[in-house]
């Protein structure tokens, strides 16, 4: 073997697997390109949907009062104490204020005074009246002055009727009792106590008096949801000291305006609590219905993407994503409500992802 031959074989066998080399990657990008997975992609649906949010609220007493005493007395005997149960009209407590007495003694006698002198004034007045018909007997000047007279004990009758009542009036404040049925659920004072408008005494009611067989269920539901709320379906809630019961009521009134510190509706229920089960004050874990009109557009909650760029939707057009911005809405877990320029006939991809960037090219199996 020559020289020039010991070269030229190896050279010829780098130049063959050079190009056997450069055969095989078209072959290996193409089997990777095939091998590309599709991406399940959706149309959004259009149709009602209805979904519940869980928010606390609080059992109130459907009516409620702090009983005052409107006169300054002592108290002189209680009837009632701290969970008895009273009707209305029903006596809580007696108070004694003797200045009364000599208020209604007073103003009896001046009402007797008054009496005497209207009878006088009037017996006057229908002598001379009777008197004046013979002609002569009676000038009309007298007459006339009489009837004035009379006129005048007449009123003043009538304001001291005015102020016997006005004693009276008081004097039944003495007199504390139930404005409405339900039960003392608080007893500030002891017999003997000074209670009245002023002074140490009035720092505290007398009672608190609240209705028990019917409460208030007072939810503030987030501006969020005022929308969509359903008026008119059960609202089902759960309270921590009766575990695994569940009771129902309905949205009886609103607030109609938002809570400017909080952005809420107070939204209220009638809660009849017959077998008193519940207790004012308590907790409640509330189940509230929400609900869209037949025109709400909803995908699946991985349909929507939350970036640090905003809320998005991915639409794929001719195999290419696109980055679309919507506001979501409410959700039920696996479905959620969109609002943005997305149809029913656009493409939606099913599991949105960072990953897929806007405009990169993809590969879809539209799932129906």
């Amino acid at each position: 073997m020559n020289s020039f031959s010991k070269y030229l074989i190896p050279a010829i066998l780098f130049l063959s697997l050079q190009s056997c080399g450069h055969s095989d990657k078209p072959e290996q990008k193409k089997t990777a390109v095939s091998a590309t997975p599709e991406i399940e992609a959706i149309n959004p649906k259009q149709g009602d949907f209805a979904s519940s949010r869980t928010i606390p609220g609080e059992l109130q007493p459907y009516q409620k009062v702090d009983v005052y005493a409107k006169v300054s007395s002592f108290v002189k005997k209680l009837y009632v104490d701290v969970g008895n149960e009273v009707k209305a009209g029903q006596l809580l407590a007696t108070l004694e204020a003797p200045e009364l007495n000599a208020q209604q003694s007073a103003a009896a006698s001046a009402l007797k005074s008054k009496e005497a002198i209207y009878i006088a004034s009037k017996a006057k007045y229908d002598r001379l009246k009777e008197t004046s018909k013979t002609p002569g007997t009676i000038s009309a000047l007298d007459l006339e002055q009489a009837l004035a007279a009379q006129r005048s004990d007449i009123a003043q009758l009538e304001s001291a009727k005015a102020s016997y009542r006005e004693v009276i009036d008081v004097k039944n404040y003495l007199q504390i009792r139930a404005p409405f049925s339900g039960n003392i659920a608080v007893r500030n004072v002891s017999a003997g106590a000074y209670v009245g408008p002023s002074g140490k005494g009035s720092e505290l009611p007398m009672f608190n008096l609240v209705q028990q067989d019917r409460l208030r269920l007072i939810v503030n539901v987030p501006e969020f949801y005022t929308g969509s709320l359903n008026k008119e379906g059960d609202i089902k809630f759960s309270v921590q000291s009766l575990p695994g019961e569940t009771f129902t009521a309905k949205i009886s009134r609103s607030a109609g305006a938002l809570d400017s510190r909080l952005r809420s509706q107070s939204v209220e229920m009638d809660v009849y609590n017959k077998d008193k089960r519940l207790l004012p004050g308590m907790v409640a874990n509330v189940i509230l219905p929400l609900s869209e009109n037949n025109k709400t557009l909803s995908v699946p909650t991985s349909a929507v993407l939350n970036s640090s760029l905003g809320v998005f939707v991915i639409r794929v057009e001719k195999n290419t994503a696109h980055w679309v911005p919507v506001t979501s809405g409410i959700s039920n877990g696996d479905t959620t409500t969109i609002i943005g320029s997305v149809t029913p006939d656009d493409i939606i991809v099913k599991s949105a992802s960072e990953e897929i960037r806007d405009g990169q090219s993809i590969k879809i199996k539209l799932l129906k």
